[in-house]
Parts: C-alpha cells; sequence; structure tokens
C-alpha cells in the first residue's frame, strides 16, 4: 500500500518520525489510519485477516495506552494528542483537519444510539473536556479544559465551563 497522506500529516504535526517511539498517542492514530485503510479494501481473506489484527492491535492499544479510536469515526489528517490516556471517541463522530486532544478528552453521545458531534477543523480540546450529543463546533475553535459541551459552538469561538458557555471569539466579547 502507498504511504498514507492522513498519517503523513499526523506525524508532521509532531515534526518527526522518531516521535513514534516515544508518543504512544501516535501508536493509537497510527492503528486507526490502518484501521481506515482496511475498511477500504476489497472483500477477501487479506481484509478479512487484516481486520482480525486490526480489532486484537485496538484492544492491546485501547489498554495500554487508554486512548479509543475506532475505526469506525471519521478523523481529519493532522490529528495530536498530548500527554495521552483517557481519551474516548465515539465511533459514528467526525472530527476535521489539525485538531489537538489533551489527556481525558470524550467527544461522544448523550444517551445509547443518541447523535454525536460534529468537530470542525483545527479545533483544540483542553484537558478532560467532554462534548458530547448532536452539536456542532465550528473550525478553530478553543474548548476549555474540563468543560462539558452541549451546545453548538461557532467558528472560532472559545467554549468553557460546566455546561459549556461561549466566553471568546466569533463576535463574543471574552469573559
Amino acid at each position: 500500500m502507498s504511504a498514507d497522506p492522513d498519517w503523513q500529516a499526523d506525524l508532521r504535526r509532531w515534526g518527526a518520525s522518531k516521535a513514534l517511539r516515544r508518543e504512544q498517542s501516535l501508536w493509537a492514530i497510527r492503528l486507526y489510519r490502518f484501521g481506515r485503510r482496511v475498511d477500504r479494501r476489497p472483500p477477501g481473506i487479506v481484509r478479512t485477516l487484516a481486520t482480525k489484527l486490526y480489532w486484537a492491535l485496538f484492544r492491546v492499544i485501547e489498554t495500554s495506552t487508554g486512548i479509543s479510536l475506532p475505526k469506525e469515526a471519521e478523523i481529519g489528517p493532522g490529528l495530536k494528542i498530548w500527554h495521552f490516556g483517557g481519551v474516548f471517541i465515539n465511533p459514528g463522530v467526525r472530527i476535521g483537519a489539525n485538531c489537538t486532544l489533551r489527556q481525558g478528552v470524550t467527544i461522544g453521545n448523550r444517551s445509547d444510539d443518541g447523535p454525536v458531534p460534529v468537530i470542525g477543523d483545527n479545533v483544540e480540546f483542553g484537558a478532560y473536556a467532554q462534548v458530547l450529543g448532536g452539536v456542532r463546533i465550528g473550525d478553530n475553535c478553543r474548548i476549555g479544559a474540563m468543560s462539558v459541551v452541549l451546545i453548538d459552538v461557532p467558528d472560532g469561538a472559545t467554549a468553557v465551563g460546566v455546561p459549556a458557555r461561549i466566553v471568546g471569539g466569533a463576535g463574543q466579547p471574552p469573559a
């Protein structure tokens, strides 16, 4: 298979391919990209075996790093996860390009089979931020540490608090 451009963008955000040896979060991201490539393969024995390998490695990496990036989620190129651990992404989530997650971030639904967030490009998530339900986070947003976002966040805005409120950007005055 040819080089995966999304994976190359992920590595560029770290500045060097050597980061794979020292950044455990890259293990989860690499496996996620592998799983996406497996799903694009035509049906057959290679895809079946690769899928089995993916799921075995998924459980090992999820358990060892505390990062759950299921291959069913749509994650744009350039994902960066700082301070690995406790990161959980719902399989239905869509995340744009060049987003940054920190430890403890959860992006998912509020109820079984409920709607999930759509995240724009260049979004920064603080440690332990949670974005739950069918909300949209616009491009170039910042989600504060320990915030619980249950509302849409417009492009360029900053959201903080429990529940989160808009405190700056997108025409809002800073708090």
